[in-house]
């Protein structure tokens, strides 16, 4: 899909896109690629390097990155495999600045942090399956995720991690 001349990878994004990052007034970048690894060698022969490219980065007046997002369609352990949350600590770790994980809704967006030791740092909200349901584990303790929702991208990541 296409609008105002960048190819998104699907309507979330686009969405995403129009709806936050458009009219945040800020600087942007769209799929931008950082070099995480270089290649390096094994034996004989070279091991490719590992690159990440975000769906946004969202650059402050001072030109520092405020914000790094990857729209996905949810939340779920289905929805971010283990490969991306890989690329989200390499980032972070080579970066300094966590990725955002984002999902659309209809008024606002879920914001989910991935690989933090304290899932405290976000609110957590009861999970439903898809029918609705309230889930519970084995011994009928409810389950928890954890994320922020947001009306616009400007807010400030650091009062979440600290600096």
């Amino acid at each position: 899909m296409v609008v105002d001349g960048y190819k998104f990878d699907s309507e979330k994004e686009a969405n995403f896109y129009l709806r936050f990052v458009k009219p945040c007034g800020k600087r942007f970048e769209i799929h931008k690629s950082f070099k995480l690894i270089t290649k390096f060698p094994v034996g004989g022969y070279n091991q490719r390097g590992i690159t990440y490219a975000p769906d946004f980065v969202v650059y402050g007046t001072d030109g520092s990155i405020e914000h790094v997002y990857d729209v996905k369609s949810g939340i779920n352990q289905e929805a971010v495999d283990t490969a991306a949350k890989i690329r989200f600590k390499l980032f972070a770790l080579k970066m300094g600045i966590p990725v955002e994980v984002v999902v659309p809704r209809k008024h606002d967006f879920k914001m989910k942090l991935y690989g933090f030791t304290n899932s405290d740092i976000q609110p957590g909200y009861v999970k439903h399956d898809r029918h609705g349901n309230v889930r519970r584990d084995s011994d009928g303790r409810l389950l928890y995720d954890h994320y922020n929702v947001h009306k616009s991208i400007d807010y400030d990541i650091h009062d979440l991690i600290g600096r």
